[in-house]
């Protein structure tokens, strides 16, 4: 049985000779009308209780696990003391609220939790105080992510750590265990979540203390302030009860990359106050204008056209800046990195950090503003290219990149010549230069055009050979015949490659065979050149009068071609020109030492013959 003892409930076991007749005799002898009144007196004197109810008890006993509560009723509630962590100050007679879980258990004790009766009033509690502003008191459980968490009326409410005090707090666990005071800033209905904050209830001091300070601001003037936080855009700096905002560009004259490269956390440091906005309560301070610019301290004997040396700072897409003395920079255009006119990085001429010489192209002081050149410090090599590429020059160029209408090479760094698409070979129609060659391919070239004030140079490639077609036109002649390869077609007509690279048109008529069929691709057959046309550079072709005999199938020559008679056109060239079809059935214009060739034996032959004719004229006129 439950006894109390120096205020404690102590369980005893019942005496071992108690006598229970002698109980049963004192019952037997009371009249039914008396032990009715008197279990009715006995009842009146215990509340009423009903389950799911919270109720108000005293606190009667405690030891380390448990707390002893007297709710009035014929048993006492017995709760385990966590949950009274939140008050470590609990005594003796203290009045606590208890939910009523059962009336009695399996062994007869009532079963009460004060943490649940806290639950179930919390939410009316917590309501109330957010819409009185009431300050409550909650005790800091734990340390979590951007916060900490914190019991209130037995809910867990959430403190941010923004909302813990005015100032930032680095260090959470500090709080950790302690009852602090609150106010409830947000409730959320449907997530059971609360907000609670701190900082609220000093905040209401400070806005006074803000307004003094604020009223008592001016621009201009210079104050001692301490670091509060440092940012990746600025530093805010504790005016003692109000803060202000050190943009980083207003921290030094120099370039910044984060501001703890010039300020650091608890620093106290002399600023000067900016701008002031006396609503918003926005400080804008400076701490580079408690000091003298750099500009003001350049050397007034700097000038357009000085060599300086300095330090890039930063590069951008742009060109760099350069900083020539502390904290004054120039900016070092990507056009004035290098007298070549192709676009590149800078980060291909730089790297941040490292020291470098230039020129002073242009500064003003007004503006605090300066340009460098750094291609300056070589020889423009434009200033003689009429003397290093002189015109009819050969050389060797780079193909840097390609247009429509022709090739752009590189001489030197800083000189490009343009390539027309015309002037790239005597013999092939192309189409694209990309049919020709590849960007970074060494070509030979050859100068046929100087633009000093525009710099430009017009360049060409099939000049550094000589022209073909003044050889072609004793190969060609109409009315020769030669073996070819139909390689494709052309609109109406058909390509066929002729000896040496060149090509030769022939229509579909005149690709009729002796016995009717039609030629096909890539087959090898003779033609008869009807005509020839250096200029035009075209050759008509015909296959069909190879064989055709006694017919005038020859279409009318150009202007300039020469009509050959049938009979020489199937046996009548030249044996040079015979000699040559035998050996070579196709060369290229990297092989025209058979042109050569040919063109002496053609020379040398004409001459034989004048010289014959000169001969033969003397011995007439002798004679006669």
């Amino acid at each position: 049985m439950a006894v109390v003892e120096n205020n404690k409930v102590v369980l005893r076991e019942p005496p071992v000779d108690f006598d229970w007749t002698v109980v049963e005799d004192d019952r037997k002898g009371l009249s039914e009308d008396h032990r009715v009144s008197m279990e009715k007196a006995y009842e009146d004197t215990l509340s009423s209780i009903s389950e799911k109810e919270v109720l108000m008890g005293t606190v009667v006993g405690m030891n380390k696990k448990e707390v002893v509560i007297n709710i009035g009723y014929k048993s006492e509630g017995v709760v385990p003391i966590s949950e009274f962590r939140y008050k470590p100050d609990l005594a003796i007679g203290d009045r606590v609220e208890v939910y009523i879980e059962k009336q009695e258990d399996k062994g007869g004790q009532m079963v009460v939790s004060h943490k649940t009766a806290r639950v179930h009033n919390a939410w009316g509690k917590v309501n109330h105080a957010m819409e009185s502003n009431e300050i409550i008191t909650g005790f800091v459980k734990c340390r979590t992510k951007g916060g900490l968490i914190v019991d209130v009326f037995g809910i867990e409410a959430f403190l941010p750590g923004s909302q813990i005090d005015v100032k930032p707090i680095r260090d959470y666990d500090q709080f950790v265990g302690k009852n602090m005071e609150f106010k409830v800033v947000k409730i959320n209905q449907e997530f059971k979540n609360v907000v609670v904050s701190h900082k609220a209830l000093i905040e209401a001091e400070l806005e006074a203390q803000k307004k003094q300070i604020i009223g008592g601001l001016e621009k201009g003037q210079v104050l001692e302030g301490t670091v509060k936080n440092i940012t990746s855009y600025g530093v805010f700096v504790d005016l003692g009860g109000v803060d202000g905002l050190i943009h980083i560009t207003d921290l030094s004259y120099g370039r910044v990359s984060h501001p703890e490269e010039v300020v650091k956390l608890d620093e106290k440091i002399n600023v000067v106050i900016l701008d002031f906005d006396d609503e918003k309560k926005r400080i804008a301070l400076g701490l580079k204008q408690l000091s003298a610019h750099p500009w003001d301290a350049l050397s007034a004997d700097l000038n357009a056209g000085d060599k300086v040396k300095g330090k890039v700072m930063v590069i951008t897409d742009y060109g760099a800046f350069v900083e020539v003395a502390p904290g004054v920079e120039g900016l070092l255009h990507v056009s004035e990195m290098s007298w070549s006119q192709h676009l590149r990085s800078p980060k291909d001429f730089l790297k941040e950090g490292q020291e470098i010489e230039c020129v002073v192209l242009n500064i003003d002081r007004e503006e605090r503003k300066m340009s460098l050149g750094m291609k300056q410090l070589a020889q423009d090599p434009w200033a003689e290219i009429e003397f290093k590429y002189p015109l009819r020059s050969k050389h060797t160029a780079k193909v840097r990149n390609f247009t429509h209408f022709g090739i752009f090479a590189e001489l030197e760094e800083g000189v490009d010549g343009l390539i027309h698409i015309s002037d790239l070979s005597w013999t092939k129609r192309i189409k694209h230069p990309s049919e020709f060659c590849n960007v970074g391919d060494d070509i030979e070239v050859m100068v046929l055009e100087v633009d000093k004030e525009n710099r430009r140079l017009s360049l060409g490639h099939k000049q550094v050979e000589e022209n073909p077609w003044e050889v072609f036109a004793g190969v060609f002649t109409p009315g020769s015949t030669h073996e070819g390869t139909l390689t494709g077609r052309a609109g109406q007509n058909f390509i066929v490659s002729l000896p040496y690279g060149v090509e030769g048109s022939v229509s579909l008529k005149h690709l009729k065979k002796a016995d009717g069929s039609k030629a096909e691709l890539e087959e090898k057959m003779p033609f008869v050149v009807l005509e020839f046309n250096a200029e035009a550079r075209r050759i008509v072709l015909s296959h069909t009068r190879t064989f055709e005999e006694g017919e005038e199938v020859m279409e009318a020559p150009a202007a300039g071609a020469k009509r050959a008679p049938r009979k020489e056109a199937a046996g009548g060239a030249s044996a040079s020109v015979k000699s040559v079809n035998e050996k070579v059935e196709k060369s290229t214009l990297g092989d025209l030492s058979v042109l050569s060739d040919l063109k002496s034996a053609m020379e040398t032959k004409e001459r034989t013959g004048k010289s014959r004719k000169k001969d033969i004229e003397e011995d007439d006129d002798s004679e006669a």
